[in-house]
């Protein structure tokens, strides 16, 4: 549960419900307030310590560490404006004790943060102040579609395990330049993430990166793009933009990794998003229990795949 804000040296011994957590993700909860930027940099300058040592905050905490936090002095956060709390409600796909998904809508950060005040977790502990929520896993800003939020840290654990074991199969819908060639099914090519002076991620294909892999299947052909279902394997940070790409066919509307020409051409069909969606996960929990959610495609989007039916049809009768 979230608790005060110290205001001078506190000792934690952590307990076993809470081992398994990773300390950034601890300190979000425990530490209900304070401010995203706050603990990170209180990672990073080691004012937090577990057993009298500095970590990284990808340390998975261990039962019966002790936790070290700091006297904390922050400036008020500004609270999320209670319309948009409200619009998360009608977000929600699935909900029960343990487990929340929504459909996350593009723009949407799923945290607050880097000159961001609003999240998808902001505006969910604003909404249900009483719950422990936590992601599950992450969408880019501008990627829409199914998000998983944990709302106890036993349910956390387990939904991780599935992700590393291949427990959870995740399908997203993205509309690419050009004809994809229905030969390539799979692109597996490492990657390495950049962090440029700015403070902005990039991500390139590499040969001392991560491996990666990703599955394609053509969804539907249009006369000069073509509408992809795809599986990524691995979790890569920007994996799906890379990788179609690193193929030759990015992502229409994607300012970062795609083609600035085709995404001027793409305005004339009503397109001013990145056109890629988390439409649906398949939670295999054991082989007696899975739970399939899908989330519909934005009607933005939907329309933007009629216009371009239609110019196709058009093009065909010519």
């Amino acid at each position: 549960m979230p608790s005060p804000i110290p205001n001078q040296v506190a000792i934690l011994e952590i307990t076993a419900d809470q081992a398994g957590q990773r300390i950034d993700n601890f300190l979000h909860t425990y530490l209900k307030g304070v401010p995203k930027s706050h603990v990170y940099r209180i990672l990073r300058t080691g004012e937090v310590r577990v057993n009298k040592g500095r970590i990284k905050p990808t340390y998975r905490l261990q039962a019966s560490d002790k936790l070290r936090l700091p006297p904390l002095h922050y400036d008020t956060p500004i609270l999320p404006n209670p319309r948009h709390v409200q619009s998360l409600v009608d977000t929600i796909l699935y909900e029960d004790a343990q487990l929340l998904i929504i459909n996350k809508p593009a723009g949407l950060a799923v945290h607050g943060g880097s000159g961001i005040d609003f999240g998808v977790i902001e505006g969910l502990r604003a909404l249900y102040p009483k719950l422990h929520h936590e992601l599950v896993h992450r969408l880019d800003r501008d990627t829409s579609g199914c998000l998983m939020i944990a709302k106890k840290p036993s349910m956390l654990r387990s939904l991780h395990e599935l992700l590393r074991t291949g427990g959870i199969r995740k399908h997203y819908l993205a509309l690419v330049q050009g004809h994809w060639d229905p030969r390539l099914t799979m692109v597996e090519a490492k990657l390495q993430k950049n962090i440029l002076l700015s403070g902005e991620r990039m991500v390139r294909v590499h040969a001392n990166g991560k491996p990666s892999q990703t599955q394609f299947n053509i969804e539907q052909r249009f006369a000069t793009t073509t509408l992809l279902r795809i599986n990524p394997l691995t979790g890569r940070t920007h994996q799906i933009r890379v990788h179609t790409t690193y193929a030759g066919h990015p992502i229409a509307g994607d300012v970062k990794y795609g083609n600035e020409e085709f995404n001027h051409e793409m305005h004339r069909y009503g397109l001013n998003r990145l056109f890629l969606h988390a439409h649906q996960l398949e939670i295999n929990f054991s082989q007696q229990e899975c739970l399939t959610i899908s989330a519909p495609l934005a009607i933005n989007l939907q329309q933007v795949l009629q216009r371009l039916s239609t110019e196709s049809m058009k093009n065909m009768v010519k």
